[in-house]
């Protein structure tokens, strides 16, 4: 479990492939702290450290994140969002993130107005929905609703987390992993089984 508050930035190293699995290596400032079979969110994608190596640490994606998630896409050089399981006892800043992409979404805009950042995003083929100031994760980032469409929604970046996460490198067209609200899926799914 996770808070969606992102602690740093890792940049990608190397990938290897190992039949349907693949092995992320990531430098990170934060490598020499982790240990391994800790649990470790990558734009919200939770993995497992398999390795730690001085300034580098190791990861192994599955079949099924490699189909579901925009780890497809990830390139030698590329800078993810992490974050450590959050602590039992801790505060909760951001909201309950379990690390479980639901599926990607595509940016469709970025503004920036007065300082701060707009960026919108659709996606496809979903029962999630998201709902105005609700909570929704994008690469792993907790981050609250300000324009809830059907299939799309936006959200506003503050300059802090603009400059601490990879929305700085964010382009329109690129795909993003996100995670809807967990209490919201639970109501989409009773409404919709309720309704059969």
């Amino acid at each position: 479990m996770f808070t969606g508050i992102i602690e740093s930035l890792a940049k990608l190293v190397s990938i290897e492939k190992n039949g349907d699995n693949i092995t992320f290596t990531f430098n990170s400032k934060i490598s020499n702290e982790l240990k391994i079979d800790q649990s470790l969110a990558h734009n919200g994608i939770c993995l497992t450290v398999i390795d730690v190596k001085n300034d580098n640490y190791s990861v192994v994606a599955i079949k099924e994140t490699v189909l579901k998630t925009s780890i497809k896409n990830w390139e030698v050089g590329d800078s993810v969002n992490i974050e450590r399981a959050m602590k039992m006892g801790a505060r909760l800043d951001g909201h309950m993130v379990q690390g479980h992409v639901d599926q990607i979404a595509v940016c469709d805009s970025i503004t920036e107005e007065n300082g701060s950042w707009y960026f919108k995003f659709s996606y496809k083929g979903s029962e999630n929905i998201t709902i105005e100031k609700g909570s929704i994760a994008i690469n792993g980032v907790s981050l609250t609703v300000v324009d809830s469409k059907k299939e799309s929604f936006s959200v506003a970046i503050i300059p802090y987390t603009y400059d601490h996460t990879n929305f700085k490198f964010l382009k329109i067209g690129d795909c993003v992993n996100i995670e809807f609200d967990m209490i919201g899926k639970y109501i989409s799914k009773i409404i919709s089984s309720s309704s059969n």
